[in-house]
């Protein structure tokens, strides 16, 4: 047992972070495995590969998963800003250069290989383009005599213009979404809650008549019979099949032939073999992850640290909330994994580094600002003269 008399660096680690959020964490990581080892082998059956290939993977993509997150935890505000602008760098490079070097995947250019890893820039880029954004909010606080706004918005008109390069409107929109929360909470005036909703819907509708299969995505949508809706029917019927308690580990079928079990519709595969119980657990799971996040989060007085990880927490329940609105059809399909569950190597070490920041942003800090006057007034009783 860690006492907290210890002055180690994991012990005041252990004593400061917040555990239960640290637990739930653990516990999606958990579901991840235990749902790849259900969804993953007929995928991996219907591209030739061993059946565990994608659970293997997985598996092996946790090591650096906790080691990042872990290690992201330990650092400081100001080692998070500084890590945030090398990552952010790095990620805009390889945005960047994407779409000109990576492979084509259904219509899109969104990972690169390098050494033989492929690698989906846009993930590193929103936790690094958020722990940025709120510096600069956090700055406006404090120096009113600065363009934060003004550089604010550039950062985000560059990182849209390179998600949609790509193309990746499911990203560009979480973006976009968190950034305005960001805004809203830096005292935005009405005025601009009306010309970023006009801009968005500019936006969204000049990539519904450009962008074929974002209009084909939107049509199956608003008519399911205007065109092939095969992913969306069976994920939807999944909780029809699951019913309360679902058909038992290894007993689904629609996994069989869904195309996308492992990745986006994971959520639709939870549903069959587990049943509905267990997708409310998990949802309650990212609840509770991000409103004590944000409970945290208000509590602290530092504008940067209350801003990055009010930020951070929005990021990681709006994508959650993307993909199980997607896996029960509310909104149209996004290609958006669903947190430490989904497959997928980038998304995870993304995540785990999203996480770690938060982590490390909500840990409980010594009240110096209340001890100093005390100590003052020790001091002056002590000394009258």
């Amino acid at each position: 047992m860690l006492s907290r008399a210890q002055r180690t660096p994991f012990g005041e680690w252990w004593w400061t972070v917040d555990r239960l959020t640290l637990a739930a964490v653990g516990a999606l990581m958990i579901a991840g495995v235990v749902l790849s080892l259900a969804a993953s082998p007929p995928v991996a059956g219907r591209l030739g590969l061993d059946p565990f290939y994608f659970v293997d993977r997985h598996i092996l993509f946790l090591f650096p998963t906790i080691a990042v997150m872990l290690g992201v935890s330990f650092l400081t505000p100001r080692q998070i800003r500084r890590l945030a602008l090398l990552v952010f760098a790095a990620s805009v490079l390889l945005a960047a250069i994407t779409p000109y070097f990576g492979p084509e995947i259904k219509g899109a250019r969104r990972w690169i290989v390098i050494l033989g890893v492929n690698i989906q820039s846009s993930e590193f880029l929103k936790p690094a383009f958020v722990v940025l954004i709120a510096w600069l909010f956090g700055e406006s606080a404090r120096r009113p005599e600065m363009p934060t706004n003004a550089i604010a918005l550039s950062l985000l008109l560059i990182v849209v213009a390179l998600l949609v390069m790509q193309p990746d409107f499911g990203q560009t929109m979480l973006v976009t979404l968190v950034w305005s929360a960001l805004f809203f909470m830096a005292g935005m005036r009405l005025i601009w809650v009306f010309g970023l909703a006009g801009i968005a819907g500019v936006g969204l509708t000049v990539a519904y008549y450009t962008v074929p299969h974002v209009a084909r995505r939107i049509q199956r949508f608003l008519d399911p019979a205007s065109g092939d809706t095969f992913n969306i029917d069976l994920a939807t019927d999944s909780f029809v099949r699951g019913g309360w308690f679902g058909m038992g580990p290894g007993e689904g079928t629609i996994k069989r032939i869904l195309p996308e079990g492992h990745t986006d519709f994971v959520f639709a595969v939870a549903a069959e073999e587990f049943g509905v119980a267990l997708c409310l657990v998990l949802v309650a799971l990212f609840a509770f992850i991000v409103i004590r996040s944000l409970l945290r989060a208000l509590r602290n007085e530092d504008p940067f640290t209350r801003f990055a990880a009010t930020g951070l927490s929005i990021l990681f329940g709006t994508q959650a909330a993307i993909n199980l609105a997607v896996n029960v059809h509310l909104i149209p399909a996004k290609g958006m994994t669903l947190p430490f569950i989904s497959y997928g190597g980038s998304s995870m070490i993304s995540l785990a580094y999203g996480m770690g920041m938060l982590l490390a942003l909500t840990r409980q800090q010594p009240q110096v600002a209340m001890l100093k006057p005390r100590m003052r007034s020790l001091a002056v009783a002590e000394n009258p003269a």
